[in-house]
């Protein structure tokens, strides 16, 4: 079984999401719908940081790096479920499904210790807006983002070369949509101990973020109760209320997912539940913070007045050496 593992004939069979039903078809189309959102949201959100020079600063930064990271976490999962279905196969090959699996794991984990990082940002600029140039310049912001990207990457690529280092019994057949560890690790054949106290152990560690997450807002809290004006406090919850919303979905939707009993997980619940964290959240963050965000709807509305006027000089000096 160690040298199959190693052959690129072996291929794993995946489930999918969807059947040949009418109303598979149906839901398989509004999800490429959503995921078509998704990937023009995010990608539009990356573009205005990029290009508005107001948009420059740590706080947009890490925004942009929660966008990369669900454009990419988007595209790992759905890209190959439509690809399959379209194609009326169902098999991802060794390599494909480990790289698959390294990457979700990556995605994941990076986001979460993100959206950590963001409400230590979010901590330093209502507790010590005085200092906030110097606690969270841009150099420190990168390292925060470096830091988030490297840590996920290791963890997932320890736990991608410990479950694909495991011989596996045929048929070969994950019941999900993607290369999802739970249920790749149900064909593992052999003692699978070592891999599961890997997963326990990660699993403290992504409790890491949480416990950051509280205790930045902790402080919050009480540096809004603090202030005088309602004024402060309000543009105070404005400023979080973003960030809170989008830190509740994933990490609902990851805790619905993989911290509930194994006696009360069913297999259509795993796959609801992917598909929340895997589309749906990455759907909306964007959303949510360009609609609840005044300073990124200025940018967009910056930048779509900039194209039109250069749109307009670029035609008046087609037009003028005519006249």
């Amino acid at each position: 079984m160690w040298q199959k593992n190693q052959t690129s004939l072996a291929d794993f069979i995946l489930e999918g999401l969807f059947d040949d039903s009418l109303t598979h078809l149906f839901l398989l189309s509004l999800t490429m719908v959503v995921f078509l959102i998704a990937v023009s949201g995010n990608t539009l959100t990356i573009l205005l940081i990029c290009v508005d020079p107001q948009l420059h600063t740590p706080m947009y930064f890490l925004l942009s790096q929660l966008s990369l990271m669900d454009l990419m976490h988007v595209s790992t999962t759905i890209l190959k479920m439509a690809t399959n279905y379209l194609s009326g196969k169902k098999s991802i090959s060794f390599v494909g499904c480990a790289t698959q699996h390294f990457l979700y794991l990556c995605l994941g984990g990076a986001e979460c210790f993100l959206l950590a990082v963001m409400s230590y940002d979010r901590y330093v600029a209502i507790c010590h807006p005085l200092r906030y140039a110097v606690l969270m310049n841009k150099k420190v912001g990168l390292m925060m983002a470096v830091m988030s990207w490297l840590g996920a990457s290791v963890n997932s690529l320890i736990h991608m070369a410990i479950l694909m280092h495991f011989p596996f019994c045929g048929p070969w057949k994950v019941y999900h949509f993607y290369c999802e560890f739970p249920a790749v690790v149900k064909l593992v054949c052999g003692d699978i101990t070592v891999y599961e106290t890997t997963v326990y152990i990660s699993s403290i560690l992504l409790l890491l973020p949480i416990f950051l997450i509280s205790t930045s807002y902790v402080f919050i809290l009480q540096s809004v109760i603090q202030m005088c004006s309602s004024g402060s406090k309000r543009n105070a919850f404005a400023t979080c209320g973003s960030h809170l919303t989008v830190v509740s979905l994933w990490f609902g939707a990851c805790i619905f997912s993989y911290m509930r009993p194994r006696s009360q997980c069913t297999l259509l619940q795993n796959k609801v539940g992917s598909v929340f964290y895997s589309i749906i959240t990455p759907t909306l963050n964007p959303l949510i913070y360009t609609l609840r965000n005044k300073d990124v709807a200025k940018a967009l509305r910056r930048v779509l007045r900039r194209d039109v006027i250069t749109h307009c000089i670029q035609r008046l000096q087609l037009w003028l050496p005519r006249v």
